[in-house]
């Protein structure tokens, strides 16, 4: 039917509780090294709370996928957001660093289980004719988050105190915890498929058939090693984002939060485009072009004297940012099949997060041993390193459907 949306009505509910969700991580994520420092805590320490909260994500993201595929996306994210929500409230009222770690772990809970089950439930939420533009738009309402977050935090830290917009940031998630909890016992969103019993012996089979899949040396091994490398230079510097801003860029917790925000401006303008590149071309393009604008984003941020040069900076890591999300997405939606995608996705978690757990402290080490700018010379390197194999290694047969190549490629029990 012509002028028929695209995103239908329970993705639009579905997108309303990740933006309260995700309002609340981006004020939470975007201070929470400099409400570190505020209660305490050196550089070193901030990097090494990053580091020993990993292992939530580490163990349980593949666990969480695994039961989004059993027994559906929308209860296991309830369940996610219903502990989650404590690490929100520990943060608002922490006495000092050291409960932020406590919190912080608690929250993490959230992205082990709800993680693997967003991109599984948008895809099927969409025809593959057009998946890209449903992941590029909703990246795109997504990415608005991204903008609304920083922004606010930085003007509540700067007014009120890091405190106080913690708390915000706990009213945020509370609603998004509501609103979840409402989607997973209302009728209306009933899954098509029927929730199945977990039992040990489907965990080991779904294990090994991700195994397999992931070892064929397809295009998904290609995707998993290129997802390493970016998620491992990434936890280098994440932490250190708002550290150097302040440190070297001299600039305050509002104007932090505003450069913040320029990465949700031009995120929320290439999102859409990535999706339509994608649907148009390939995935391999929005994803080579994503990590060409993080390069030209990291060297602009380390060369940045100014405010609008820290701005402009922020500007391509934002399109970059929102070119590979869709891309990304939608490639993993075609080589995976449907009933393995939650697990899928939690296996590249929990994969990416031991090979990134001592990242957050090796960023730190390095920017304390050598100089502040070292760490994001790596990811620059990482995203230079990341084209070459995506552009020759990201290609999808077209010859017959991609789950029953994949179904073909896993082992059977």
């Amino acid at each position: 039917m012509r002028g028929k949306s695209i995103i239908n009505l329970n993705l639009r509910w579905f997108l309303a509780g990740m933006i309260f969700a995700n309002i609340a991580g981006q004020m939470a994520y975007s201070m929470l090294s400099l409400y570190m420092l505020d209660l305490g805590a050196s550089v070193a320490q901030v990097g090494m709370v990053f580091t020993l909260a990993s292992l939530v994500p580490m163990v349980l993201q593949i666990f969480g996928g695994w039961l989004s595929d059993t027994i559906g996306r929308l209860r296991v994210i309830a369940m996610g957001s219903s502990i989650a929500v404590f690490g929100y409230l520990i943060f608002a009222f922490a006495p000092n660093w050291q409960w932020v770690l406590i919190g912080l772990s608690v929250e993490y809970v959230s992205n082990s289980v709800v993680g693997p089950s967003f991109g599984a439930y948008i895809s099927e939420q969409s025809s593959e004719e057009s998946r890209g533009r449903v992941f590029g738009l909703t990246s795109g309402i997504y990415q608005t988050v991204t903008v609304i977050g920083p922004a606010l935090a930085g003007f509540l830290a700067y007014r009120f105190g890091f405190q106080l917009m913690m708390r915000v940031a706990f009213g945020f998630y509370l609603a998004a915890t509501i609103l979840r909890v409402w989607m997973a016992t209302n009728e209306r969103f009933a899954p098509v498929k029927v929730a199945s019993k977990p039992t040990l012996s489907g965990f080991k089979e779904q294990l090994i058939a991700i195994f397999g899949l992931l070892f064929a040396g397809g295009v998904l091994t290609w995707i998993w090693v290129t997802d390493a490398v970016g998620d491992t230079s990434y936890n280098l510097i994440g932490q250190l984002f708002p550290i150097f801003l302040s440190d070297i860029g001299k600039l305050n917790v509002q104007q932090i939060g505003f450069v913040n925000a320029a990465i949700g401006v031009t995120a929320i303008i290439a999102a859409p485009l990535a999706g339509s590149l994608v649907d148009k071309f390939s995935e391999r393009a929005g994803i080579v072009t994503g990590f060409a604008l993080n390069g030209l984003g990291l060297i602009t941020l380390l060369n940045a004297r100014t405010f609008p040069g820290f701005i402009l900076a922020m500007c391509f890591f934002g399109l970059g940012s929102g070119s590979l999300m869709p891309a990304y997405n939608s490639l993993i939606s075609k080589v995976v099949p449907e009933s393995k995608r939650g697990m899928a996705f939690g296996f590249f978690g929990t994969s990416l997060g031991i090979l990134s757990l001592p990242m957050p402290w090796i960023g730190a080490q390095l920017w304390e041993r050598f100089s502040p700018r070292t760490p994001f010379w790596f990811a620059v390197a990482a995203n230079i390193i990341s084209m070459p194999i995506a552009w020759f290694k990201f290609k999808v047969r077209d010859s017959q459907p991609a789950e029953i190549i994949n179904d073909q490629a896993a082992p059977h029990p």
